[in-house]
């Protein structure tokens, strides 16, 4: 969804710079040339004296649309799919478990169940030591068949499929939260 949000700010962004450069452009030409200010000293003068806070407005305008580009720049920082684990192997050492393959596993094993069309398993959170270390999360999409019984495909979900991913991560603790959607099929034509 981030990638959608991204191009439609950058296309109404690139809009509206566009629209004030076309606009600058045809006001500086009947000024008399790119030496001559926009606004006269007498001009900015009777301005900036006006009665009303138009000035103030524009200030807080400004200072909104900073405020805004800061969290958009913010939040293309922020990762939140967890790219690797560190596994403990019981001696001094760690394995790195990278966080797409446990995704392909879990997905794997639970589109193999009987009843499910697709699955999709992201792995979010952070992982850490000391006081920043944050508990993995598995969210996982499941495409069910129209027959397909959903406490069956939950039963075996929370079974078998996160046993396996909580013993090859090493974590005890493995949240996890599905989402079941019913897939459609066509009507079957009687003759």
């Amino acid at each position: 969804m981030l990638g959608a949000v991204n191009r439609v700010l950058l296309g109404i962004i690139g809009a509206v710079l566009l629209a004030a450069g076309a606009a600058l452009a045809a006001a500086l030409r009947p000024l008399g040339g790119r030496h001559e200010p926009l606004l006269s000293a007498a001009t900015r003068e009777r301005y900036w004296h006006a009665e009303g806070g138009w000035w103030w407005a524009v200030a807080a305008g400004l200072a909104v649309c900073v405020v805004l580009a800061l969290w958009w720049l913010l939040a293309q920082l922020r990762r939140s799919r967890l790219s690797a684990l560190m596994v403990d192997t019981g001696d001094e050492a760690y394995a790195v478990l990278r966080g797409r393959a446990l995704e392909e596993a879990v997905a794997a094993e639970a589109g193999a169940l009987d009843g499910v069309a697709r699955c999709r398993a992201d792995l979010r959170g952070r992982q850490g030591r000391g006081r920043r270390r944050g508990t993995p999360k598995l969210r996982m999409r499941l495409d069910l068949e129209p027959h397909a019984v959903p406490a069956d495909a939950l039963a075996w979900l929370a079974g078998p499929v996160l046993d396996h991913a909580r013993r090859s991560s090493g974590l005890p603790g493995l949240a996890a939260e599905a989402r079941f959607r019913i897939t459609s099929h066509r009507a079957r034509r009687v003759t």
